[in-house]
């Protein structure tokens, strides 16, 4: 393929296990809506763990400025780090946007992008262009430090405890009440953490139930985490859950529903541009980003401003 038929074209990076295999089930159906809307593509599969982040850094490399992923939140994950990792251009010159598939949704839902394959080609042709910032996470694993990105929520605490252990299963969660469910039920399980959270000239020592440092609003399927994260601020948006009991928890679960967790007198939300997280307490806090179990503290989050070009339908933010 020539270098000017390269950039008329979209890269299409499938993950055909997300959702339980449902990605591998709508590939015929998708090829027909990409005839059907006459969109010019290559469709390349992404079969192992962070494979997705390995095509699309070929594949800007080969010369394509259009990316869709077509999986869930970890796909969207891995196809992000690759754009951001990339060194042939810019991240920003890099028009991406996501059919989302898998288990979250949740990265597609602060910016309205549609769901169901039918509307999303036939709206891909007339959306928008908007710039998002992304996380940056510079963790440990085994004693090794780590760098990933993240376009959406890294969680500590209870929210990676809850990952770790979905991860331990056989099967995934695709459906929000059942995460939620799952998410209770763990509860039983979990003992507060002492951290120490560090941002703008201030420490905050405590036990957390959770840490959550985001540029999108959702995480779980749904449940609205960081109300206040606005995605091309320039901001981190911080929600610090303290030393809240178990049955309070319960309690007060329906303020992930509404958005009104900033209401409760030890949830705390805020905003930086840099923030450290140090485990004060026998064990690690273990850290996720988007999903997927990355790593444990000392963490330390920053924000690359507008570093992602993003297809939409409509202005959402």
């Amino acid at each position: 393929m020539s270098a000017n038929k390269i950039l008329d074209h979209w890269l299409i990076i499938g993950n055909p296990t997300a959702a339980k295999g449902k990605v591998s089930l709508l590939l015929p159906t998708i090829k027909i809506l990409l005839k059907k809307n006459q969109i010019n593509y290559e469709l390349q599969l992404s079969t192992r763990k962070r494979q997705a982040t390995d095509l699309v850094i070929a594949g800007i490399k080969k010369g394509f400025r259009k990316i869709i992923g077509i999986g869930g939140d970890g796909t969207n994950n891995e196809i992000i780090n690759g754009i951001v990792l990339q060194k042939n251009i810019p991240s920003n010159e890099i028009i991406y946007t996501l059919l989302s598939v898998g288990t979250g949704n949740d990265w597609v839902k602060t910016h309205g992008i549609p769901t169901k394959p039918d509307l999303f080609f036939q709206q891909l042709k007339t959306g928008e262009i908007c710039y998002q910032d992304i996380g940056q996470a510079d963790f440990y694993k085994n004693g090794i430090p780590q760098k990933r990105y993240f376009a959406n929520i890294a969680g500590m605490a209870y929210d990676a405890f809850v990952v770790k252990l979905i991860s331990e299963q056989s099967s995934s969660f695709s459906n929000k009440m059942i995460y939620t469910i799952y998410l209770l039920k763990c509860l039983y399980k979990y003992s507060l953490q002492k951290a120490q959270v560090i941002y703008n000239h201030k420490i905050v020592e405590d036990y957390f139930y959770s840490i959550n440092i985001a540029i999108g609003r959702y995480a779980g399927g749904g449940l609205l985490i960081s109300p206040h994260a606005i995605p091309d601020d320039g901001k981190l948006a911080i929600s610090l859950f303290r030393n809240i009991s178990k049955i309070n928890v319960l309690l007060n679960y329906y303020r992930f529903f509404n958005g009104t967790i900033g209401k409760h007198p030890k949830i705390d939300l805020c905003k930086t541009n840099v923030v450290k997280v140090v485990s004060k307490d026998k064990q690690p806090v273990l850290l996720e980003l988007d999903g997927e179990l990355v790593g444990e503290t000392p963490v330390e989050f920053k924000l690359i401003k507008n570093a992602l070009k993003v297809w939409i339908p409509k202005a959402r933010f």
